[in-house]
């Protein structure tokens, strides 16, 4: 019975940023992304910008919870930050399904214990490759999905050592940790499974520049990008069985 009621609570997408504006006006901000590609109502979403300040209620009000990414760092330790850190102990404390992007990645782990630094040999970016470790053959999220496939990368910071107890399930030759479970219903990823073509294709567009003057060849990486369907099923899969329940708007009393 328990189960069936958090069916019908909301789920979170507990935003730690945005994207660049001119991404964010032609394919919206992360939670239209991660809505469309999960395949989730967005009345079934309740949506709360932390980095603006906005907190969100208590886990169990939620049926699940997704975090973002950001431009921001986790090893500021922003106070807006720290508490969301403090949010995500309390959600697995009481068993939520958690389910973190990139900045979502690191601070889950930092929030359990984790280091979270910079990213040795400098930013991933583009289409790249990831390989599923042994610990992924028996994980059911992963499932009959390809041993190697394709993912979105931006990333500067990475999860350095993961958590006590924390499963690696995905890897590549760029960061050891691209995937991690921390317990039966809580993992996170550095890709970014909510970005399509055009999503990556327009961040190249965006930060050319920068990216020309960190010594990428920005041409070749923007012509690299192509489709990541393994990267999409694995989040809309770990959202399939709590997207089928019946919606409950985010403003209803769920008490």
């Amino acid at each position: 019975m328990a189960e069936v009621l958090r069916q019908m609570l909301p789920i979170l997408i507990l935003q730690t940023g945005a994207p660049p504006h001119a991404v964010g006006a032609a394919y919206g901000g992360f939670d239209r992304m991660v809505g469309e590609v999960a395949g989730l109502s967005s009345a079934r979403l309740a949506r709360v910008a932390a980095y603006k300040g906005e907190k969100p209620e208590a886990p169990s009000r939620y049926a699940a919870a997704l975090i973002t990414g950001s431009r921001a760092n986790v090893t500021d330790h922003a106070s807006w930050s720290e508490a969301c850190a403090g949010w995500v102990r309390d959600a697995m404390d009481v068993s939520l399904p958690l389910f973190g992007i990139c900045y979502g990645h690191q601070l889950m782990s930092h929030a359990l214990g984790g280091r979270v630094d910079y990213l040795d040999g400098g930013r991933e970016i583009g289409t790249q490759q990831v390989e599923l470790t042994r610990a992924a053959a028996g994980d059911a999220l992963l499932e009959g999905m390809p041993t190697v496939f394709a993912a979105h990368f931006i990333h500067e910071q990475t999860v350095a050592e993961p958590p006590a107890g924390a499963a690696v399930l995905a890897r590549n030759g760029k960061d050891s940790h691209q995937m991690l479970r921390y317990g039966p219903q809580a993992v996170s990823v550095q890709f970014h499974p909510e970005f399509t073509v055009p999503v990556m294709r327009a961040y190249f567009d965006v930060m050319q520049a920068g990216l020309a003057g960190e010594g990428l060849d920005v041409r070749a990486l923007r012509a690299g990008v192509a489709e990541t369907p393994v990267s999409h099923a694995i989040m809309r899969r770990f959202f399939a069985r709590i997207a089928a329940a019946p919606s409950t708007p985010a403003s209803a009393d769920t008490r």
